[in-house]
């Protein structure tokens, strides 16, 4: 399965010098590993990078400008995914192509581009190995996981090698949760069958696209892994920077919430954008108090939900007071995101009359298939409708065991 033998171990690891311990207290990540080892991984080839703001090592340096510096890399590109390499692009954009002012390395922008047509650009761009290095946020439909797949892919086909630094999944890690996303609703946001909130990190989820669904040609991968993280925790116990991995997610907060708000992208009710606190507040012109006692009364674990009133600047109902609800999330570990969303659309449904599904069906993209709204539609409670998705789940999560690099 991995690539460029000799150089991880047997479970994705750099081995090398410093390599064996973290700093107490903090985690070191995939790219901080990778400097330890002298960057032998990257010896004598021409370097590609994908990333973006959050490619940050833990003195916050990017981590183009340290390769860029270092003459031991011979780093020759890099490539934006959505949202840009400088991060500034909203929702479903990009910032182009351009050149690195810093570093005068070209910058190629890769949203939207998978199969030949990225493969094309690997070539164009010198690159004998491409590197991913993203934060990503655990949630299936953030799209910087399927950058990655389509990376992959695409250097099978340009017979580049790839290698994944690894970092934090910020949400926690240990398990799976949510609907498993079936084929005939595969698009940007969603793939290939994986649980809504995936409960890997990206080196794990490269190893599972690997293995699950191989390009067509082989693929030469190497993970390497981080030091010093647990499954149980959360981004605040890494002892690394947060960088917002895209505008609407500024906070680690708005991560643990985002894979159960973010389904009110699929109706009429604004999910927080062009608030201060995106995701972490959902709600409409009309909505009232009775939505968030009608959540409260779902007795859900891990957070409480409090009536909220804001006023998004751009995005749905940009200008205008909406009512709705603020997620007060007061047990991190009880917590489930994706609960907490179908709960929030199943009052929504019966606490507001407007509500209304987005006429593009979006929702059945973002849940991967159409029985969430269908169920909500029909009536169903949170119990029933999760319970319709176990079988799928069942299944993933036992998938899902055999890439894990974390125990």
């Amino acid at each position: 399965m991995l690539g460029l033998a000799g150089a991880v171990g047997a479970a994705g690891a750099v081995c090398g010098p410093g390599s064996a311990r973290a700093a107490p207290g903090r985690v070191r990540t995939g790219f901080e590993r990778l400097a330890a080892d002298g960057y032998g991984l990257l010896d004598g080839q021409r370097i590609g990078v994908v990333t973006n703001p959050t490619g940050l090592t833990a003195d916050a340096r990017h981590v183009v400008d340290v390769l860029h510096a270092d003459e031991r890399v011979d780093l020759v590109a890099v490539f934006g995914p959505e949202h840009g390499f400088r991060g500034t692009a909203q929702a479903g954009g990009s910032e182009g192509s351009a050149r690195d002012p810093a570093t005068g390395l070209p910058v190629y922008d890769t949203y939207g581009k998978s199969g030949r047509q990225l493969a094309d650009v690997f070539t164009a761009a010198g690159v004998d190995t491409v590197v991913f290095d993203v934060q990503d946020v655990g949630a299936r439909f953030y799209t910087y996981i399927w950058t990655l797949y389509d990376c992959m892919r695409a250097a099978a086909l340009a017979g580049r090698a790839v290698v994944v630094l690894d970092r934090p999944n910020p949400i926690g890690a240990l398990r799976a949760a949510g609907p498993v996303l079936q084929r005939p609703y595969a698009s940007g946001v969603g793939r290939e069958p994986i649980a809504l909130a995936h409960g890997m990190t990206v080196a794990e989820l490269a190893l599972l696209f690997q293995g699950e669904f191989p390009a067509e040609r082989p693929l030469a991968l190497s993970t390497v892994r981080m030091s010093g993280w647990r499954r149980e925790s959360f981004f605040g116990a890494t002892g690394l920077p947060w960088v917002p991995p895209s505008p609407n997610v500024p906070t680690p907060d708005t991560a643990l919430v985002y894979p159960g708000t973010c389904l009110f992208e699929g109706t009429n009710l604004s999910e927080g954008r062009g608030t201060t606190t995106p995701f972490e507040v959902v709600g409409a012109e009309g909505v009232d108090r009775r939505w968030a006692e009608a959540a409260n009364a779902l007795g859900l674990p891990g957070v409480w939900f409090r009536e909220a009133y804001f006023t998004p600047v751009f995005s749905k109902h940009a200008g205008k007071v909406c009512g709705g609800v603020r997620l007060l999330v007061h047990d991190r570990a009880a917590f489930d995101p994706v609960r907490a969303g179908i709960g929030l659309l199943v009052t929504a449904r019966r606490t507001w009359s407007g509500f209304a599904w987005r006429p593009d069906h979006w929702i059945d993209r973002l849940t991967g298939s159409d029985r969430v709204r269908t169920m909500v539609d029909a009536g169903a409670g949170v119990e029933e409708i999760a319970g319709d998705w176990a079988e799928g789940l069942a299944r993933f999560a036992a998938v899902r065991e055999g890439y894990l690099l974390y125990r």
